[in-house]
């Protein structure tokens, strides 16, 4: 008897530092120190925001019985001690559903704005 794949979703978060003199590395490093069981985290990049502020988009991969995205930013991320350097999290595009495989499907794919 075979287990089936654990379902999994993929998002973008979208972290917002308080401003642009928040240290970037220490933000990262503290978002990637969250660790549960059934979560995954991915690719980051630093994109600009507005007034030379740049927030963290990074790729989040939660097992779906295990870990709630919502939960994760209002318990971990938006919480103490990240909250020193986090304003703000918010999830940037909708969950890609994956079974067993990483999905490696862009944000605009499959629907038009």
């Amino acid at each position: 008897m075979s287990m089936a794949a654990a379902a999994k979703s993929s998002y973008l978060l979208d972290v917002k530092p308080w401003g642009d003199e928040t240290d970037m590395g220490k933000l990262e490093e503290a978002v990637r120190n969250v660790n549960m069981e059934g979560l995954t985290w991915g690719a980051s990049r630093l994109a600009p925001v507005e007034y030379g502020v740049k927030k963290l988009q990074i790729m989040v991969t939660p097992v779906d019985d295990l870990v709630c995205v919502h939960g994760l930013i209002e318990d971990h991320l938006c919480a103490s001690p990240i909250d020193e350097y986090v304003q703000s999290c918010d999830v940037s595009f909708d969950p890609i559903y994956v079974a067993g495989n990483f999905s490696s499907r862009a944000a605009g794919d499959g629907g038009e704005d």
